[in-house]
C-alpha cells in the first residue's frame, strides 16, 4: 500500500515546519478524543504534555497506547 510523503524542498523550511505542526497537533487531539470516547480522564498536565509535544514518533506511540491504557499516565510508562 503506497503512502503519500509530501517531498518539500529544503530541510526546515516554513511549509515543512508548517506541515509538521499541523500533524502534531492533529496526533494529540487524535489521542486526547481516543482517551475521551474511552472513558479516561485526563488531568491537566496529561493534556499539557500531549499537545506541547511536536515528535511525530512520540506521538505515534503515545495514540497507539491510547488505544489500551486504563489510565491516561499509561501513555507515558517506561519514558522520563
Amino acid at each position: 500500500m503506497a503512502t503519500y510523503s509530501p517531498n518539500f524542498p529544503g530541510s526546515n523550511t516554513i511549509v515543512e515546519e508548517s506541515w509538521n505542526k499541523g500533524r502534531a497537533e492533529s496526533k494529540a487531539e487524535d489521542i486526547l478524543r481516543i482517551l475521551g470516547v474511552r472513558g479516561i480522564e485526563v488531568s491537566d498536565s496529561v493534556r499539557e504534555r500531549v499537545t506541547s509535544c511536536t515528535d511525530l514518533g512520540v506521538l505515534g506511540t503515545w495514540l497507539d497506547r491510547s488505544l489500551s491504557v486504563t489510565d491516561a499516565e499509561g501513555l507515558f510508562v517506561g519514558e522520563q
